[in-house]
């Protein structure tokens, strides 16, 4: 309800404006208490416990300013970044789209963010201590310029010594559309090369590590990359980061380049989450991401393998309270099924 009255007040400035302000007054906000796990959502992944599924997905907090907060709305975990390790001012504006008649969203941000050493002194500060602060991971990109002079590896294992330390986990995202060459990543003796020196780097006793993958991927390609998740005992993999494809779309940015996410997304990551559950069973964890809105709808990711779900641009028009209501909703849909922890719905549909 308040969200409904505040959203024509966003809507009426640009759409990375009103994303700035926003984090302004979540930055305003006294940092919330921790609620204590509830037993139906609860679960451990990858080592972490985490208090419920849905988490913050990377792109709003790129640079540590509030995800040590986010827990207030409802998240059981939020991931910050992308990070790189020098800063970068990413991609000329505008740069970021409302699809309002579609429900969605088209960025082309391109990794805009203030650097790994800001980035690592800010979590630093607000990383509470003990076992029971906000789980905050953090999502590592390579700057634009290594990756078209071929050194995109070495920014990742120079991410996984940087923010490692700080991070509950982390994410190499090799997935976004908006820096070039960085897709390249994801084909198989790339991707070796890539998870051999991030796995390295991270060495014994770091942070679990995830791999976030595009949803426009063929057949062979989420095979060689369930191989090599496999083959170097990564500990997750988030699928998906946004899609360069366009199914059909009626707003007037629909031709905006940039990766697209929101509702339009949905069943193309439902697909590749089912894609990569075939190819891996229930050897490694899987992260649903892409168009969940609802609680039906993370019902649907998790029944098909997601142990975690993760949103963002469906906060532009649902509020920042939708965490919050799709855990509720979940919690309706396990008691309805006779369900008594949220695990063991995990991979039923597989």
């Amino acid at each position: 309800m308040v969200y409904a009255l505040a959203r024509p007040l966003f809507f009426a400035l640009d759409a990375e404006r009103a994303h700035r302000l926003s984090l302004m007054l979540v930055r305003m906000m006294p940092t919330p208490a921790i609620a204590a796990p509830d037993p139906m959502l609860e679960q451990t992944v990858a080592g972490i416990r985490f208090p419920n599924p849905v988490g913050l997905a990377a792109g709003y907090d790129k640079d540590g300013m509030v995800a040590h907060k986010m827990h207030g709305f409802g998240f059981g975990f939020s991931e910050l970044g992308t990070v790189t390790p020098l800063p970068q001012s990413g991609n000329p504006k505008p740069r970021l789209f409302r699809l309002v008649e579609d429900r969605a969203v088209i960025n082309r941000m391109g990794f805009n963010n203030g650097g790994q050493a800001a980035a690592a002194e800010r979590v630093a500060v607000r990383r509470a201590p003990g076992p029971d602060r906000p789980v905050v991971g953090i999502n590592i990109g390579a700057n634009k310029d290594a990756t078209a002079a071929g050194r995109g590896v070495g920014d990742y294992v120079t991410g996984v010594q940087v923010m490692g330390p700080l991070a509950d986990y982390l994410t190499v995202n090799i997935s976004s559309p908006n820096t070039p060459g960085l897709r390249a990543l994801q084909d198989r003796a790339a991707l070796d090369e890539l998870l051999g020196a991030v796995m390295a780097a991270r060495g014994v006793g770091g942070p679990p590590i995830f791999l976030k993958v595009a949803p426009d991927l063929l057949p062979a390609d989420v095979d060689d990359i369930a191989a090599a998740c496999l083959d170097h005992h990564i500990d997750g993999l988030i699928v998906s980061n946004t899609t360069i494809s366009r199914p059909p779309l009626r707003s007037v940015h629909a031709g905006e380049a940039g990766g697209l996410s929101g509702a339009p997304l949905h069943d193309m990551a439902l697909e590749r989450l089912r894609d990569f559950r075939r190819a891996l069973g229930a050897r490694l964890p899987l992260i649903g991401v892409g168009g969940i809105a609802t609680a039906d709808q993370a019902w649907a990711r998790i029944r098909a393998g997601a142990s975690l779900i993760q949103l963002y641009s469906a906060m532009v028009y649902e509020g920042p309270w939708l965490a919050r209501r799709i855990n509720d909703g979940l919690k309706a849909l396990m008691a309805r099924e006779g369900v008594r922890t949220i695990g063991d719905v995990v991979g039923v549909d597989a």
